[in-house]
């Protein structure tokens, strides 16, 4: 049976249906062990296999990140943020591993508060991550600092202690408020805007964060389903975000649902289950 969600906004009520069942069972149908995983912990908290995790953190370098192919080299920030990403999403945003993953991630930052990915990487990385561009700088300074903001939030929720990383997190903000355009807008990839807000919300830039989910807000329609669940379950995860702008987001989910269930990756069909877990987690 579909699951109905009833919105509203300046006064006018919608209802828009999200058919939970039929995006559980595409999952089910698609999913590899990681995923079937994912989606137990979504419904109803399961802890995973513990070898589901170790598959996940036996690629996991002594320095602590993870590199940006199997066995490789060289340890990578854009990597190691979306395998904090994975374990996060089975209740394993905590431990040893993800400790050796802050240390890593903060000894690596750069002076003036950002993070980049090695040179040595350039031949191989994509353009969100390539080495000494301004776009790609701004995202990932953005990703790391939104993660380490997770995972203080997952040690303390009401973030009522001091930050473990408060000095590499208040840094990485200070610098993204001073790219923040004076219309709230940024220069970088849209991703950077949601993984932006959750870090300046965390680090109390509460005017800052606001101004750039109204850029989302602004943004939603031309958005694909893929990052409006990413933005959605961002936002969800560190409980920020304004009523209408998940309510929006949630219902522009619910229009773009294929009739099996699915959502559409903007990677390729590969990625639909992983797209399909994501809303999920955004309209849990």
């Amino acid at each position: 049976m579909a699951s109905q969600q009833r919105f509203s906004r300046t006064g006018c009520s919608v209802t828009v249906v999200v058919d939970i069942d039929a995006a559980i069972g595409y999952v089910v149908a698609h999913g590899d062990p990681v995923e079937r995983a994912r989606l137990s912990y979504l419904r109803t908290g399961q802890a995973p296999d513990p070898q589901v995790i170790d598959r996940i953190t036996a690629g996991q370098s002594e320095a602590g990140g993870w590199p940006a192919t199997h066995d490789g080299p060289v340890d990578s920030v854009d990597a190691t943020c979306f395998r904090l990403n994975e374990l996060d999403d089975l209740g394993g945003l905590h431990g040893e591993p993800v400790d050796r993953a802050l240390a890593w991630l903060a000894s690596v930052q750069r002076r003036d508060g950002t993070w980049q990915e090695s040179e040595t990487l350039a031949a191989e990385a994509p353009a969100w991550a390539m080495p000494g561009d301004p776009e790609a700088t701004l995202y990932l300074t953005a990703v790391a600092g939104f993660w380490m903001t997770v995972a203080e939030f997952e040690a303390h929720p009401q973030f009522d202690v001091p930050a473990r990383y408060g000095h590499t997190l208040g840094a990485a903000a200070q610098w993204v408020v001073g790219q923040l355009r004076p219309d709230g807008t940024w220069p970088s990839f849209l991703a950077a805007g949601w993984h932006a807000a959750g870090l300046l919300y965390g680090q109390q830039y509460f005017y800052e964060s606001a101004r750039v989910q109204l850029v989302l807000g602004d943004r939603l329609p031309d958005m694909e389903p893929a990052d409006i669940a990413s933005m959605a379950a961002a936002l969800r995860r560190v409980n920020l975000g304004d009523d209408w702008l998940l309510q929006s987001a949630r219902k522009r989910l619910g229009e773009t649902q294929r009739t099996d269930g699915g959502w559409d990756s903007a990677e390729g069909p590969n990625f639909d289950v992983n797209t399909t877990l994501t809303v999920l987690r955004a309209c849990r």
